[in-house]
């Protein structure tokens, strides 16, 4: 019994999450968990990438579009204009853009993209990563198909 409370203290120090600084003797917070996002950066920032996940399936079997993606180097908030290109931490949004219309939409929530009321075959989204100021960082598109649901009635 003696040696599984240190696996137990060990096991609950991962399951803490920012308190693993405590656990690492010799390192400071900011070496753990990487320089605060509310300080301005000092160094130029890496550029910033778009990762974007295929439609969850569940979901997308009743013909209703998730998509879930993330920002790297650059947090989505919903700051626009000249100004907001001098905040560090890179700030900036998306845009959302279904099959190759002439329009697209801003987005600044950093929640999925969720679509609903698309016909069923086959789809297109870009998303383009963009910043304070509309100009395009980074791009994905991601193609898929939306099946044919029974009972489904377009409106």
């Amino acid at each position: 019994m003696r040696k599984l409370a240190p696996l137990a203290l060990a096991a609950a120090s991962l399951v803490a999450g920012p308190s693993l600084a405590q656990t690492l003797p010799g390192l400071s917070a900011g070496q753990v968990l990487g320089p605060a996002g509310v300080v301005p950066l000092t160094t130029p920032q890496p550029p910033a990438r778009l990762v974007v996940d295929p439609p969850l399936p569940g979901p997308l079997a009743l013909g209703r579009v998730f998509i879930q993606y993330r920002a790297e180097n650059l947090r989505i908030e919903p700051v626009f204009g000249p100004a907001a290109l001098a905040v560090t931490p890179r700030i900036g949004h998306v845009h959302v853009t279904v099959d190759d219309a002439p329009w697209h939409w801003a987005d600044a929530s950093g929640e999925p993209i969720i679509l609903v009321g698309l016909t069923p075959g086959s789809h297109s989204v870009q998303i383009t990563l963009a910043d304070a100021n509309h100009r395009p960082l980074d791009s994905a598109t991601i193609r898929f198909v939306v099946p044919a649901v029974a009972g489904d009635h377009q409106h």
